[in-house]
Parts: C-alpha cells; sequence; structure tokens
C-alpha cells in the first residue's frame, strides 16, 4: 500500500498539481497585496477617506458600548459585526485574479494558434508536421 501511495504522489500530475498550488498560494499573497496596499488606498482617499478595511456594522454591542472607530476597536470590546469591507477588498481581488488568469489564458490561446499555423496534418498518418515538409517523417510518405 505505501508503494502505491509512493507512485501516486510522485506521479507526474499529483506533482503539478502540489506546484500549482503553491504558486496559486504565492500569486494570492501577491495580489492580496495589491488589492490592500495599492488599489484599495488611492479608491479610499477618491471617496473620502474611506478605509474599506474599517468598513463594519455593528450587529451586537460588546463590553464596552460603541461607537467603534476601527474594527480593531470593535472586536477588542467583543462586539459582533459584518465586515462588509473585507468583502469588498475579497471581490476586487477575485476580479484581478480573474482578469489575470483571463490573460494568461489568452496569451497561451494565441501562441497555440500560432503554433498551429505552423504545421499540418499527414493525410496518411494524421500526425502533425511541419507546413513546409514535404515528406512526413513519421511514416515517410510523399506529400503534395
Amino acid at each position: 500500500m505505501w508503494k502505491e501511495f509512493k507512485n501516486f504522489v510522485m506521479h507526474g500530475n499529483a506533482m503539478e498539481l502540489a506546484i500549482g498550488i503553491i504558486i496559486g498560494v504565492a500569486f494570492s499573497a501577491i495580489i492580496n497585496s495589491l488589492v490592500n496596499d495599492i488599489i484599495m488606498p488611492p479608491i479610499g482617499l477618491a471617496l473620502g477617506r474611506v478605509d474599506f478595511v474599517n468598513l463594519f456594522a455593528v450587529l451586537k454591542e460588546g463590553s464596552v458600548p460603541g461607537p467603534y472607530l476601527s474594527l480593531e476597536a470593535a472586536k477588542a470590546a467583543g462586539a459582533i459585526t459584518v465586515n462588509y469591507g473585507f468583502f469588498i477588498n475579497t471581490i476586487i481581488s477575485f476580479i484581478l485574479i480573474a482578469l489575470v488568469i483571463f490573460f494568461i489564458v489568452k496569451a497561451i490561446n494565441n501562441y497555440k494558434k500560432k503554433e498551429a499555423s505552423l504545421t499540418k496534418t499527414c493525410p496518411y498518418c494524421f500526425t502533425m508536421i511541419d507546413i513546409k515538409a514535404t515528406k512526413c517523417p513519421n511514416c515517410t510518405s510523399g506529400l503534395a
């Protein structure tokens, strides 16, 4: 059983998936920093010095009555809050990640189209060969 598990883990797809997840987590941290540290401050400034992290609604006051000047103060008092500022940040992060992934997929598709235009299919063995080939390197058939 251990040998089967070892073969599964060391199999190419499992390793590629693990590497993809690790890179995705690192990429997510970069996007979160971009949103929280670069994009949201100017938006908050344009909207009248709003700090989106401190946008919250108090559902129930804590041991110290409100109003609370910040989310940290509300949490320190034990208040129950709805933190919609964090939700706004998360939505913006998601949109940025989706845009970046869209542009990456678009670039890959453009590359594949360019690559496909440089090849043709052999009519005899149906393998992809260079567009300039006059003889198939796989089945050695002559091409017109």
